[in-house]
């Protein structure tokens, strides 16, 4: 390839610099006594030169007991002071950090260890039962398991070592790699579940982090003013991407350490430590506002509330408008690739119950389905809002388009520089891109194809329905019935009314209506806050067998 300059000193810069890391340490230089990190629980505060030199006394741990580059890391941390330390700190040695969800079972955990086979692993002390059965499980054994939040080493299981132990009289320096660094560098290894019981690792490298972070910057904007405080847990990627530490830390602003969710506790801290950004899915948004309608407290330290994971509807905009602030944001997008439409604030409430268009640096699209091949990224569904397509996203500088260790799995959701999501959904003139369900969750009765998120939507809009979920059950003369899910708002809420309430509602055809109820006190979510509703189709499946759905 020839050029009309010298490329070489740039090539070589850019390819070895431009690394999260180095964009930390930025802030480590010229925001030192500036606040970066705290615990309000522990009432604990780090500045960037207290955080860099916690980081580097880890990393030298490490360094001392020989990891090296590209070695895993493997941590299972709720939102605390060590995810933070363990995120940073093999950044220094080349070597790769993999948070990993603590709400797993045993024998999920041991999937991911043995699927990274992590050098290093390190887990909470509220997990100590779980993760001593996860590792006789594994086939894998870190060499070096790490339990943070102990003191107390009598309580260590053998072979265990407590964080403080581990990272004690250790040096304050940066430690000096022994591989350079480069952009394309694997730095974080994230973890997404799907509808099979193997565990797909995404790789994320340097160009993803640091682009995440600018993506975040440029769309809040986040500036090193600000404050965030992240509602959902922190190993996904919403939890890490979206207001958590990898943006806030780039940006030179404060991590405001939420460890548990409670709406209360919440609230208490936005206007106690002057919040600038809160960031959560919607069901969290809906909590804070019933606690706040009843119990205000000062909210005018927000800037703004970014939520993901689901359509926002809009008389819930208008609610949250109202009741916590104007500046509401929504993004949609997945652990491959980050978020890749938005909804921002002036977009709001008009266009509620879409998913946005196109993020600035992202191409989304929906394209026709075909029953024997994936669509071309150029054969696009009708921009009607009519016409059901598969969404389909180019996210050049937030995604590595592979996963680890699993070649099948990235061909079928990888092609030509687009991931193939298996969203279901319709777009307008202006590609504006409405969510109406996914391939796995369509259900066909009588030929017919039904979106759960549609038939959702209308439920949800009863007086008496907190939530519900649609799925299909086994049907003798339809193949399909739709079964529906429903959390009371009102215990007086009848599957009686609901009948004749879908009956009359001018949006929901008959053959669309349920046919079957289930009144339940939850549903199943993940931690990122998708309704799971291969789990509710497990639950209709069993139920319909004993007979527990009821028929008005």
């Amino acid at each position: 390839m020839s050029f009309t300059y010298d490329a070489s000193m740039f090539k070589e810069t850019f390819e070895s610099s431009f690394t999260y890391l180095n964009g930390f340490m930025r802030n480590v230089s010229r925001f030192s006594s500036r606040p970066a990190l705290f615990d309000p629980e522990k009432e604990k505060r780090w500045t960037y030169q207290e955080l860099n030199t916690e980081v580097n006394r880890f990393a030298n741990a490490l360094d001392e007991d020989g990891i090296r580059k590209n070695d895993v890391i493997m941590y299972q941390l709720p939102n605390c002071a060590e995810f933070v330390f363990c995120y940073l700190a093999p950044q220094k040695l080349g070597a790769i950090n993999s948070p990993i969800n603590f709400r797993l079972a045993p024998g999920e955990t041991a999937l991911a260890i043995d699927d990274s086979q992590p050098k290093v692993f390190v887990y909470d002390m509220s997990l100590k039962d779980m993760v001593q059965e996860a590792l006789i499980m594994c086939t894998h054994k870190p060499e070096i398991v790490i339990m943070a939040g102990c003191t107390d080493e009598s309580k260590l299981p053998r072979g265990h070592v407590t964080y403080e132990a581990y990272t004690q009289d250790q040096p304050q320096h940066n430690p000096v790699p022994y591989e350079a660094s480069h952009i394309y560098d694997e730095t974080t290894r994230l973890y997404t579940s799907g509808t099979t019981s193997r565990p797909k690792g995404v790789p994320l490298n340097n160009i993803n982090e640091v682009l995440s972070a600018h993506d975040v910057m440029m769309h809040f904007p986040l500036t090193p003013m600000d404050r965030t405080m992240n509602m959902t847990p922190w190993f996904h990627r919403g939890g890490l991407h979206s207001g958590g530490p990898c943006p806030t830390l780039y940006a030179g602003g404060e991590v405001i350490i939420l460890r548990e969710f409670t709406p209360k506790r919440c609230l208490h801290f936005a206007e106690k430590y002057e919040i600038t950004f809160l960031i959560g899915v919607p069901a969290v948004l809906t909590l804070l506002a019933q606690i706040q309608g009843k119990n205000p407290v000062d909210l005018s330290h927000l800037k703004g509330i970014i939520t993901m994971g689901s359509p926002l509807e809009k008389a819930a905009c208008e609610w949250f408008h109202k009741v916590l602030t104007p500046n509401i944001f929504n993004g949609y997008g997945t652990t491959e690739t980050f978020w890749n439409t938005f909804l921002r604030p002036y977009d709001l409430p008009e266009m509620a119950g879409s998913a946005g268009r196109s993020c600035t640096d992202d191409d989304v699209r929906v394209v026709k389905i075909f029953e024997d091949r994936k669509a071309e990224p150029d054969e696009f569904a009708a921009m009607d809002g009519q016409e059901i397509g598969e969404v389909i996203l180019q996210s050049p500088a937030k995604s590595s388009y592979s996963y680890y260790n699993n070649p099948e799995e990235t061909e079928k959701k990888f092609y030509k520089g687009f991931m193939y999501t298996g969203d279901l959904a319709t777009w307008d003139e202006n590609q504006f891109v409405t969510i109406v369900g996914r391939k796995d969750d369509m259900i066909v009765s009588a030929g017919e194809n039904i979106y759960p998120s549609q038939v959702e939507e209308i439920l949800n809009q009863h007086p008496k329905v907190s939530e519900s979920a649609v799925v299909g059950v086994r049907d003798r003369i339809r193949e399909q019935a739709v079964a529906a899910y429903v959390v009371r708002g009102d215990d007086s809420l009848t599957a009686s009314d609901l009948k004749d309430y879908c009956a009359e509602h001018p949006m929901l055809s008959a053959y669309k209506a349920p046919r079957y109820y289930r009144f339940v006190d939850e549903l199943p979510y993940t931690p990122t806050g998708k309704l799971m509703h291969y789990k509710v189709s497990e639950m209709a499946e069993e139920d319909l067998s004993e007979k527990n759905l009821e028929r008005p």
